[in-house]
């Protein structure tokens, strides 16, 4: 039901099963290894309502939940070298356990939920975004846009009879394109000079 690949090397198919919907694949030097893709194989999907959580096992630590597979997302691919705790690669490593574990897809959900949690609490809080970061922006995005209206609609005249289709005396207002030129050209001097100044005004 299961394969995996580890870069470098051939195809493994040699799951083992250890307990009901539980699979086991053996890693030999497992500390040499960077990247693993695991895939269905395509001969059994997973039944409706149901999906894969992957782990790894590293000799003497507990197991590690890497991700998940569905029939919706068939192969995935994790990079082992931050889980194994060590950079030494020259030696010959130990022996991982890959493990796949058959689960309601619900509670895999929940598992995949908690690990994004845990993984953005490890996050520094200045590498983190920050909550008024949305705000600010669109802050800055009114204001730029009514800047650009202000200066605009000042330049807005009503077109005449030279103007074609719309006529003399038409509910219409028409700017130049070079209007826009201009406006862009100023606003970008200004915020060379003074950013914070250019989107006060």
């Amino acid at each position: 039901m299961f394969g995996c690949i580890v870069a470098g090397r051939l195809v493994q198919t040699n799951l083992q099963q250890v307990d009901v919907n539980k699979y086991v694949f053996e890693l030999p030097e497992a500390q040499t290894i960077n990247h693993i893709v695991v895939f269905l194989l395509g001969t059994n999907p997973f039944e409706p309502g149901y999906a894969a959580t992957v782990h790894l096992l590293w000799p003497n630590k507990s197991w590690q939940l890497l991700g998940m597979l569905s029939n919706d997302k068939p192969s995935a691919i994790f990079r082992l070298k931050a889980t194994s705790g060590s950079e030494n690669t020259d030696m010959v490593g130990p022996t991982a356990e890959l493990g796949i574990s058959i689960e309601p897809i619900q509670a895999i959900e929940q598992q995949m939920q908690q690990q994004q949690q845990q993984q953005n609490a490890l996050v520094p809080a200045a590498q983190q975004p920050s909550p008024v970061s949305l705000q600010s922006a669109k802050q800055i995005a009114e204001r730029t846009l009514q800047n650009l209206y202000d200066y605009a609609t000042s330049f807005a005249t009503k077109p005449d009879a030279s103007m074609g289709m719309f006529g003399s005396g038409a509910p219409v207002q028409v700017l130049p394109v070079k209007v826009f030129e201009d406006w862009y050209t100023s606003f970008l001097r200004k915020l060379q000079r003074d950013p914070a100044t250019a989107m006060q005004n």
